[in-house]
């Protein structure tokens, strides 16, 4: 029985020489394999047109791994009271997972999970 394990493990790993390296006249050459590439952090664009909008941005910020882009311009040029009710929202919903919300210019706004912090600069109020 030990001699019949040996010859399997011999035909399978090849047979051991003096130096250590191991011995076979088989082998098998594989191609390169093309992987996609696949982040752990997404940072995702969004367009605000109307309230509802607001739903896709509050399901990327609770996956918690996805910082979001959010052009909030056509929404404020539509309707300034659903501007300020789709940003609370999103407000609350970055409060819930421990991120945070900043405004770039009049434009944008960022949300961001817990594990990213957002660099405001110092503010130069003096004029």
């Amino acid at each position: 029985m030990k001699k019949k394990l040996i010859e399997v493990k011999n035909s399978i790993f090849g047979k051991k020489k003096e130096e250590g390296f191991v011995e076979s006249s088989d082998y098998i050459e594989l191609a390169p394999e093309k992987s996609e590439r696949s982040a752990k952090i997404k940072m995702e664009y969004f367009i605000l047109t109307d309230f509802a909008d607001v739903k896709s941005v509050i399901d990327s910020l609770r996956g918690g791994y996805t910082i979001t882009l959010v052009k909030i311009k056509p929404l404020r040029d539509k309707d300034i009271t659903e501007l300020k009710r789709a940003i609370d929202k999103i407000k609350k919903t970055a409060d819930a997972v421990g991120g945070e919300v900043v405004g770039i210019e009049e434009d944008y706004i960022v949300a961001t999970p817990s594990f990213v912090s957002v660099y405001r600069g110092e503010s130069n109020t003096e004029m």
